[in-house]
């Protein structure tokens, strides 16, 4: 008999889209609210449309800075700190998703890609399989060729599946780490090989696989269905360490330390009425309120 399903939330990507979508909000105290109201309807919608059996929602420890930022202090520097209004709003959505029912993880220095690499790796050898909610492109790399892992990006409603990571980016999902090592991630502020961008990344990974195995000798590129092969292979080279640690960058830790996948504490039981009650009333979220304690289950 097949394991169950464990649905693994980026907490972060819903807490950033709902405060750059909703109007301001605030609790009665004051606090500012719209993050997380936007945050705690999405996970509502979630548990509605996906029903899951098994729940974790993962959150960075801090929205810039990590052991990646350590490394590269230029990393996700061109973000700058989270604005004052949202920065208590991160607590908050950690009490909405564990009043809602899921496992909630955090974890110094890391961030949650991180996290749920981690679970997902740990709930695989327990048998069972995992959806990576998010719509972080460098986590299609968890994504596996038996279908165990797949990528669901709840907010267009799109699946990922090995296939699907191919469609998209054109590489295998084991080497996005070193496709973003060549074109690099703006997102993340991340650089890549000057020149290159992603058709050529895609034709030289798909003739030599990785990063380090791109030869600098232009003429084993024959064959490669690029334009400037000799250009490229020079590029590559001059920036081969670059690309290497841009590489290491985006590739997500898959052991956490400390971080445990109990399948019997990630199965879901369905919301904390008492919790529920008592936080979203201190927040006056009295229509949402009403409707969570209305729902089945």
């Amino acid at each position: 008999m097949p394991g169950p399903l464990v649905h693994l939330i980026d907490g972060h990507v819903w807490i950033f889209r709902a405060y750059f979508s909703l109007p301001e909000m605030q609790a009665p105290d004051g606090t500012p609210t719209n993050a997380a109201y936007g945050f705690a309807n999405t996970l509502l919608k979630y548990l509605d449309d996906r029903n899951p059996t098994h729940l974790a929602v993962t959150f960075d420890h801090h929205p810039v800075h990590s052991f990646r930022s350590k490394l590269f202090p230029e990393y996700k520097a061109q973000r700058g700190e989270p604005p004052q209004e949202l920065e208590p709003q991160f607590a908050i959505c950690m009490q909405v998703a564990a009043a809602l029912g899921a496992r909630v993880f955090e974890k110094p220095d890391y961030e949650a890609d991180d996290l749920m690499a981690t679970l997902a790796t740990q709930v695989l050898r327990k048998g069972a399989s995992a959806v990576v909610v998010t719509s972080d492109k460098d986590l299609a790399q968890l994504v596996r060729e038996d279908g165990r892992v797949r990528v669901d990006d709840f907010a267009k409603d799109e699946q990922l599946d090995a296939d699907g990571v191919r469609g998209r980016f054109g590489v295998n999902p084991e080497q996005i780490p070193d496709y973003l090592g060549l074109v690099g991630d703006a997102v993340d502020n991340l650089p890549g090989v000057p020149g290159v961008g992603p058709k050529s990344a895609v034709a030289a990974l798909a003739r030599f696989g990785r990063i380090e195995d791109i030869p600098a000798d232009f003429e084993s590129w024959r064959g490669v269905e690029v334009r400037g092969a000799k250009r490229l292979a020079k590029l590559v080279e001059e920036h081969r360490q670059q690309a290497l640690f841009t590489r290491q960058l985006a590739t997500v830790v898959r052991d956490v330390p400390g971080v445990k996948a109990d399948l019997r504490e990630l199965r879901f039981g369905g919301i904390d009425r008492a919790a529920v009650e008592e936080l979203f009333a201190r927040l006056g979220w009295d229509r949402i309120l009403e409707r969570t304690l209305s729902r089945p289950g």
